[in-house]
């Protein structure tokens, strides 16, 4: 993902971040500048992951990218639910 540049990192993370909030309910709590937040952290975590299990990550391409942010950011979202004692309604 670091070919989308800075524009593409806050679309994309954007996007993946506020349909991980909308999929594990917290999207009540969350503004457009948080949900950016999410789905870039997210993006970095997935990436990482994907490394971990021997995934080739550069050059996946939008969808690639776009997907890597969302799983990243769902797992965000439930690590920080468990952290912060919040459970989905």
């Amino acid at each position: 993902m670091l070919g989308l540049g800075i524009i593409g990192w806050i679309v994309i993370g954007g996007l993946a971040g506020w349909i991980a909030s909308k999929f594990m309910g917290t999207d009540g709590q969350q503004g457009i500048f948080l949900n950016i937040v999410v789905g870039v952290v997210g993006g970095l975590i997935g990436g990482f992951l994907l490394k971990l299990l021997g995934v080739d990550v550069n050059g996946g391409g939008l969808i690639f990218s776009f997907l890597t942010c969302l799983g990243g950011a769902v797992i965000l979202l439930f690590l920080v639910g468990l952290a912060t004692g919040r459970r989905r309604v």
